[in-house]
């Protein structure tokens, strides 16, 4: 009120208009709307003010009886004087023709009579006041509720009772709760006079305490509400003497929930009975009610609580504990404490110009929260799209007209009541210009672009004004066919576009724009019609979009549906997240609202909905935020702690529970403490939330205490601590010094253990808080323990045995530490054996991955069958590569019964072996197992590129290379690279292919004197390697010139040309006749040499005499092989038969040859065709291939020689389902015994060197029978040295073997050693269940042109390693997966031997060959003849 009179004063001020104008001046006319205090009017134009329109006194809610009378009061300020005017639910009233009702003059409204029957009520409603004046507006006042009480009815009626005199009793008399206001209680039909002793709740109830004799009588409630009064039944209450027996504690009006609005009183009733008489005590969320000095808190008769004026901070849960000494019972109800709406923000009065945009302002709160409505003039505002409530509670008005002007209130309304603010709107009109030049129309109005829901305009400057700097443009615009109009300004003078957004999609606007100066606004341009595009008929957001929490751990959402559904929405889609998280969750719900459980308790959220239709999500709502309520904490205050501070307090101190667990703010802490001797004695001590330690003073003298703490917030105790102990001082001890040194210490040592003793110090008067031990091998510093005041002994754990420890321990107070005592002791030696070591793991397989990657798997016989690890075992395993020379190992520790190894180089070898520790316990390491990882493509070049002309041959060099220091894998050939052009790209440089693994190519006609560059590139099974860098090589000038760099050896006098062109696709040319004559020579030379071949294999078998086999019996039988009796037919192996079980590779060492280049040697066709000879003959052989091997030309000249020293080669397949083999893991033998190297007598040749095996005492290349190779083979397979196999047995069965100075030719595994020196397998023996099944029966390949090597005999890729490294390789036999089918295997196929060695090998050899047998073999080499045959014909 006095702001409104102020209000008025300033209005009639006559200054404040002069300012007004003044400021009015200086305005532009399209500014926005201006607030209250001041009209935005343009020169000359009449000021209009806002009118005082507002409500004195509003209707409140009333209750009243049938055949009262009523007055509704209201009362309205204005000038002039409104007409008031009465709703009753909504609908106005006739009061001319009521004769019950009528208007007051100050508005109110008289009701007389109120008429109130079962079926006719009338008078009982919702009524409203409204005031209108003329020509300004209407306002309406709050709702108030007019509520008639009913006929009496009593829900419960007083029964007979008898009380104990000194204890209470209560009396019943329930009605109907609008007439609680009129019920009184009579005693022997006299009014009952209320006190202090007796009274009466506002239920109706009597409750009588400490009753006396004179309580005795006669009672009755008697309802009096207008009409005749209406009485219960009448009951006795009889008042018994007190007994003096103990009676149980029971409630006889227990607290109920209630719910009261702010400012109300409130009564909670608690009645108790029993002997003893109970007192009662009240608490609100467990803290304790202090009534006794409260002034709002009232205990009333009986323990009744009492609450007046309630405020928002009553709210809670209350305890009422009755409590007679003997027992305790406890009751507990809740109280919730509502609120009107209060408005925390008005609307404001406002002045606008037609086309604006306005919004009325508007905050409220309440609770429950209040919803709400806005009213213009009277009338109920409906959305649209032009009114429209923004952030909830703010109403927004587009496009203003001049019917817009008027009042607008904005009405909140909750369940407890309803409030009302309001505001005026003035809408201005723009004066005509006075003086000066108006701008004409904007010129060529254009809808530059035209989107689904914005448009941009673009315009040019009026014709009047073509420069328009000063210019302002307004764009008005409706939807076509409606009458309201908005508007929309440019940002600054001289901007020509605008931009109108939230426009509809495919809606037709209308487009208008007018110019302003200085003087005012100008002509309008022509009207632009302009329809906005068609968008994808999806959703819009849902409105009103709401959130609140239902519990701790769930929030409701709720929305309405989209106002442009565009079609059925299906289904809406509620998203959810967390706050200070980004991960979102959404849940799929099909109506307006959904609850959402589970959630985190005192925890902020946020949501936003997103509704679907046919056509997919529509769009997304705003985010809104809500916090889940809080709870009780769930979990206690962390680290609690004592601290003594003299003989009667304690101080304790503690931390808050961890924040997770606090479910809101912590508003305090509850402290209990007790006795230790008395439990249930506890004392309770609350503290504000953000303390956290309490000093507990007033404690008894050397008494135990039991402390715990509990945290609270707004709902709630939480879960307490454990309880924590400390005594109190028996007298106020001395804590201005630390302590005095301890009256002695004592050590006794034990193995691992010290335990250590003292005594307190002397003087007793200093506090001693605890001591402090410090221990250490020499030095007393190197760990300390403090341990309580009242221990006198402490044993130190986990030490060294015979280790001298030196000990020192010192009393310490808050002060600090005392003087330190020093001990030392020297722990006793450790005499417990050792643990028995643990089973190594068996079974140990590796398993290769990939070039890199093998996984080692094993078994533990120490576990259970299930394999199942349950103790803390951990496994050790350990690999290397399998070099002598490499005696390093890696280790890696598993948990598990498998483990994979990684980083491991291509094509290589390792072994591996693994260990068990459990505790204390280790084992030895198991039996190794081998794996050698895959190949890889190779990773560096080929090395040492040399290119040298050939000597004599001018147009023709050679080029020469070392293999890759990066093979990856068995190098399986190379590709020269060569150009003129060194900056060519590589597609353009001319390619020779190099097969297999040759180290040197030549290439021939080359230009001379020509520069040319060479690159290398090698390839392996994976795949090509990188290349080499370029080599330049100019060709000499003339022929028969000497190459650039070193020569090649003399080629000799045994020089032939060679009998096919080069690789090089320069070679020369061979004429069809030269080739006609060199294939019939190859033939005639081949069919003459089987020829002789079967005549000395004929001769020789009927040469066999009775000595040699009595001879071949004896070694069997020295040997042991009788398993493998009878005659020749038992055992029938074919040409290259190889007895798979009893195969054991041998580590084969290649000891440096000077000369790369070497010959293979041939391999017999069994080892029985070797055969000692003399020295004469074995040095004429060796010095024929000595000679051959000197003269070899550089082109590999095909002359027999030649031939005989090439391995064509056959595969040899596995058995594609071979019987399930066993096997086992095995050491393998030392590589670095010395039984593995070569004897340096022994070193003529490659070809006559003798590698030597453990446990077999022959060289590779001595001649065996079969039976002799198995038990050889078992030899290997069972003995681990030499020294446990007889010597002289093995010298005796092979006397006649043995060749001293070297056998001719290798054996198979010598020359499988060099074919497939990139190969290393896992070690593990395969022993098929039959030996005829380990491979198949090779068959006779077929005739053709024999196969040579190519142009340059190559040293091998192994051969050039161990040259330089020494290495030695391991080859043992070993299968792939069970059940798969094996791959073939590459055997070289010997050529025929010269017919002098081979007569002189088959001379003493053993034939093993029976006449049939020799039959099915003639029969092999007819058909063979007859093919050579057809290929000379042809």
């Amino acid at each position: 009120m006095a702001a409104e009179r102020g209000a008025r004063r300033l209005l009639s001020t006559p200054s404040f208009w002069l300012y007004c104008l003044l400021l009015l001046g200086r305005r532009a006319p399209g500014a926005a709307a201006a607030r209250s205090g001041s009209a935005p009017q343009s020169p000359g134009a009449s000021i209009r003010t806002f009118t005082p329109f507002y409500f004195l006194v509003e209707p409140v809610d009333t209750l009243s009886v049938r055949g009262s009378s009523v007055i509704l009061n209201c009362s309205a300020y204005s000038e002039p004087s409104p007409k008031i005017e009465w709703k009753k639910d909504g609908t106005f009233l006739n009061l001319v023709s009521d004769d019950r009702r009528q208007l007051l003059p100050d508005g109110s409204l008289f009701i007389s009579n109120v008429v109130h029957s079962k079926h006719n009520k009338p008078d009982e409603g919702y009524y409203q006041c409204v005031a209108t004046v003329e020509s300004l507006g209407t306002i309406i006042s709050r709702t108030a509720k007019l509520i008639v009480a009913g006929l009496p009815r009593f829900t419960s009626q007083p029964e007979p009772s008898s009380v104990y005199a000194g204890n209470n009793a209560i009396l019943n008399c329930e009605v109907n709760a609008d007439l609680v206001p009129f019920v009184r209680w009579e005693q022997n039909r006299q009014p009952l006079l209320l006190d202090d002793r007796v009274i009466k709740l506002p239920s109706g109830m009597l409750v009588i305490s400490n009753a006396t004799e004179g309580d005795g009588g006669l009672y009755r409630c008697v309802v009096e509400s207008g009409g005749p009064p209406k009485y219960s039944d009448e009951v006795e209450l009889k008042v018994l003497p007190d007994p003096e027996v103990i009676s149980d504690l029971v409630f006889l009006k227990q607290p109920s929930p209630l719910v009261r609005v702010i400012g109300q009183d409130v009564v909670l009733p608690c009645v108790a009975s029993g002997l003893p008489t109970p007192t009662i005590k009240w608490m609100k969320n467990e803290e304790a009610l202090d009534t006794e000095s409260s002034e709002r808190l009232v205990l009333l008769a009986g323990g009744s609580l009492e609450i007046s004026d309630v405020t928002e901070d009553d709210a809670g849960t209350y305890f009422c504990i009755a409590d007679n000494g003997n027992e305790t019972i406890e009751a507990q109800a809740e109280l919730t404490v509502q609120a009107q709406p209060e408005f925390l923000k008005q609307p404001t009065n406002i002045y606008a110009h037609e086309s604006m945009d306005i919004v009325f302002e508007c905050e409220v709160t309440g609770k429950p929260t209040p919803t709400v409505k806005w009213v213009k003039n009277g009338d109920m505002v409906i959305p649209s799209d032009y009114f429209k409530i923004v952030k909830e509670h703010n109403l927004q008005v587009l496009g203003l007209v001049k019917s817009d002007e008027g009042f607008y209130q904005c009405i909140a309304e909750n369940d407890v009541g309803n409030a009302q603010a309001g505001a005026q709107l003035i809408i201005l009109e723009h004066a005509p210009a006075t003086t000066g030049p108006l701008p004409s129309a904007p010129r060529d109005v254009v809808a530059s672009l035209v989107s689904t829901r914005f448009i941009k305009l673009t315009w040019r400057t009026p014709a009047s004004d073509p420069h328009g700097d000063n210019l302002t443009y307004s764009v008005f615009y409706t939807k076509e066919g409606i009458a309201r109009e908005r508007v929309e300004n440019t940002s600054h003078p001289g901007e020509m576009q605008v931009t109108i957004q939230n426009l509809m999609p495919a809606t037709v606007y209308i487009f208008r724009v007018m110019a302003q100066n200085k003087h005012g606004s100008g002509e309008s341009s022509a009207p632009l019609r302009v329809e906005t595009q068609p968008e994808v008929q999806l959703p819009g957001p849902a409105p009103n979009l709401r959130a609140y929490a239902a519990s701790p751990t769930s929030i409701t959402v709720t929305w309405e549906t989209p106002v442009s559904g565009n079609g059925e929405i299906q289904n809406y889609k509620l998203y959810y997240m967390e706050k200070g998280t980004d991960k979102e969750q959404d849940v799929d719900v099909s109506s307006h609202s959904y609850t959402i459980n589970g959630l985190k308790k005192y925890t902020e959220y946020s949501f936003r909905v997103v509704a679907y239709n046919k056509h997919g999500p529509g769009v997304s709502t705003p985010d809104v935020a809500v916090r889940t309520l809080s709870d009780v904490p769930s979990a206690a205050p962390q680290n609690l702690s004592l601290e003594v501070r003299n003989s009667k307090s304690i101080m304790i101190h503690w931390q808050p529970p961890a924040p997770a667990t606090q479910n809101g703010q912590i508003t305090g802490y509850k402290i209990r403490y007790r006795k230790a001797s008395r439990k249930s004695d506890v004392t309770e001590t609350l503290v504000s939330g953000t303390q956290l330690s309490q000093l507990i003073e007033g404690l008894d003298r050397g008494t135990e205490y039991n402390f715990r703490v509990a945290a609270l917030t707004i709902n709630g105790t939480g879960p307490a601590t454990d309880w924590l102990s400390a005594e109190t001082f028996e007298s106020d001890l001395d804590e201005t010094r630390v302590p005095e040194v301890p009256s002695s210490l004592h050590v006794r040592p034990l193995v691992t253990s010290i335990v250590v003793s003292w005594t307190p110090p002397e003087n007793q008067n200093i506090v001693v808080r605890g001591y402090a031990i410090g221990y250490g091998i020499g030095s007393p510093h190197a760990q300390t323990i403090k341990v309580d005041y009242k221990q006198r002994y402490y044993t130190i754990e986990n030490l060294d045995p015979s280790s001298h420890y030196v000990i020192t321990l010192k009393a310490f107070n808050n002060v600090g530490e005392g003087i330190p005592l020093y001990e030392s002791a020297v722990t006793r030696p450790h005499t417990v054996p050792d643990p028995t070591p643990m089973m190594p793991p068996v079974g140990v397989q590796a398993s290769i991955l990939s070039h890199d990657t093998i996984r080692i798997t094993w078994a533990d016989n120490s576990l259970p069958k299930h394999q199942k690890i349950t103790d803390s075992r951990y496994y050790t395993v350990r690999w290397k590569t399998n070099i002598p020379a490499n005696t390093k190992y890696k280790n890696a520790n598993a948990t598990t019964l498998s483990y994979l190894v990684t980083g491991l180089k291509p094509n290589t070898l390792y072994e591996f072996s693994v260990m068990v520790t459990k505790g204390r316990r280790s084992s030895t390491w198991s039996m190794t197992a081998h794996g050698t990882t895959f190949e890889l493509v190779p990773t560096s070049p080929p090395k040492d590129v040399t290119v040298v002309s050939k000597e004599g041959k001018p147009k023709t060099i050679i080029v020469n290379w070392q293999p890759p220091s990066e093979a990856n894998g068995k190098i399986t050939g190379y590709i020269i690279y060569y150009s003129t052009d060194v900056n060519a790209e590589i597609h353009d440089w001319v390619i020779e292919p190099v097969v297999g693994n040759r180290l040197t190519h030549q290439i021939q006609e080359l230009t001379l004197d020509t520069p040319y560059y060479f690159k290398i590139q090698a390839r392996n099974s994976k795949g090509m390697g990188p290349m080499s860098e370029a080599v330049q090589f100019r060709t000499p000038k003339a022929s028969g010139s000497g190459g650039k760099g070193s020569r090649l050896p003399d080629l000799g006098s045994d020089y032939k040309p060679p009998m096919s062109g080069s690789n090089s696709p320069h070679g020369s040319p061979t004429s069809p006749l030269d080739s006609n004559m060199l294939l019939v020579i190859i033939v005639s030379v081949g069919v003459i040499t089987i020829v002789v071949v079967v005549i000395i294999a004929v001769f020789c078998t009927r040469r066999t005499t009775s000595h040699q086999k009595k001879k071949r019996a004896a070694c069997k039988s020295v040997n042991g092989s009788h398993k493998y009796k009878g005659n020749s037919k038992d055992v029938k192996p074919p040409d290259l038969w190889i007895h798979h079980e009893r195969l054991e590779l041998k580590p084969i060492d290649k000891s440096p040859d000077p000369n790369p280049i070497m010959t293979d040697t041939p391999i017999p066709r069994n080892s029985q065709d070797i055969t000692p000879v003399d020295n004469s003959m074995d040095s004429n052989i060796h010095q024929r291939r000595n000679s051959y091997r000197g003269h070899e030309s550089e082109d590999s000249m095909s002359t027999l020689a030649g031939r005989r020293g090439m391995r064509p080669k056959m595969m040899m397949p596995f058995d594609s389902q071979p019987p399930q083999p066993v096997i086992s893991a095995h050491p393998i033998h030392s590589l670095d015994n010395p039984h593995h190297h070569f004897h340096s007598s022994s070193l003529a040749s490659p070809a006559r060197s003798h590698l030597y095996h453990p446990g077999s005492p022959w060289p590779i290349g001595t001649s065996m029978s079969l039976s002799d190779r198995a038990n050889s083979t078992e030899s290997v397979r069972n003995t681990p040295s030499t020294d446990t196999m007889p010597a002289s047995s093995s010298q005796t069965c092979c006397t006649d073997h043995q060749d001293p100075e070297g056998a001719t030719s290798s054996s198979y595994l010598a020359s499988s050693q060099e074919e497939d020196s990139g190969q290393s397998l896992p070690t593990a023996h395969v022993r098929p269940s039959h030996p005829l099944k380990s491979f198949a029966v090779p068959a006779i390949p077929p005739p053709g042109p024999p196969t040579y090597d190519p142009a340059l005999p190559s040293t091998p890729l192994l051969s050039q390693q161990a040259l330089n490294h020494h290495i030695h390789s391991v080859k043992t036999a070993s299968i792939g997966t069970l059940g798969r089918s094996r791959p073939p295997m590459p055997v070289v196929v010997p050529s025929a031997p010269e017919v002098q060695e081979t007569t002189r090998m088959l001379e003493d050899s053993e034939s093993s060959y029976e006449p049939d047998e020799l039959t099915k073999e003639m029969a092999h080499l007819e058909g063979l003849m007859k093919d050579l045959n057809a290929i000379t014909t042809a």
